[in-house]
């Protein structure tokens, strides 16, 4: 059975950029971490991005961090069995290629197109969620991506983990 999906949440007393937000972490280990925010879309759309590649109206673009803008992340559902995408969940797979993109594109498939990501040095997310920034949630499917709009992720998540918002107090748990 593949391991969980793990959603960071923003703590309610977190401002500016990752306030709100919700991120699909994508990896997390000794040299760091690195994840995809799923609450920021853009105002710009996937066809005026990307105006040359047809089938841009099934999906969305997002902000998927402020690290890296210009590189494109693409978060779907259904395989397109060609180089360079990796499977998270099944309902759920990421990629970066353009080919792989576009093959996502051409089939109709709802799709999220997220330009950069939020990315942590080595201990740095750990100490965060030590800090109380964080609320981790671990989720067996993809649904509150594909199930719940963009402006309902936070509250969704929160819902999911049980915890009303205005119980957190700032700081986290300290021992």
């Amino acid at each position: 059975m593949p391991a969980p999906l793990t959603f960071l949440v923003a703590s309610p007393h977190l401002h500016g950029f990752f306030g709100g937000a919700v991120i699909l972490l994508l990896e997390h280990d000794e040299k760091g971490a690195m994840g995809l925010v799923v609450t920021s879309p853009l105002r710009q759309t996937v066809q005026e991005l990307l105006p040359d590649v047809p089938g841009g109206e099934a999906g969305g673009a997002w902000s998927g961090g402020p690290v890296d803008p210009t590189v494109g992340w693409c978060l779907y559902r259904d395989p397109t069995n060609l180089p360079g995408e990796v499977r998270l969940a099944p309902g759920l797979l990421v990629t970066s290629s353009l080919d792989v993109l576009r093959a996502v594109m051409a089939s109709g498939q709802t799709f999220m197109l997220l330009l950069g990501y939020a990315g942590w040095a080595a201990g740095q997310l750990t100490e965060e969620a030590r800090e109380g920034t964080w609320l981790w949630v671990e989720q067996d499917t993809p649904d509150l991506l594909w199930k719940v709009p963009t402006e309902e992720r936070w509250q969704a998540a929160l819902d999911r983990l049980g915890v009303n918002p205005e119980t957190i107090m700032p700081g986290g748990a300290q021992a």
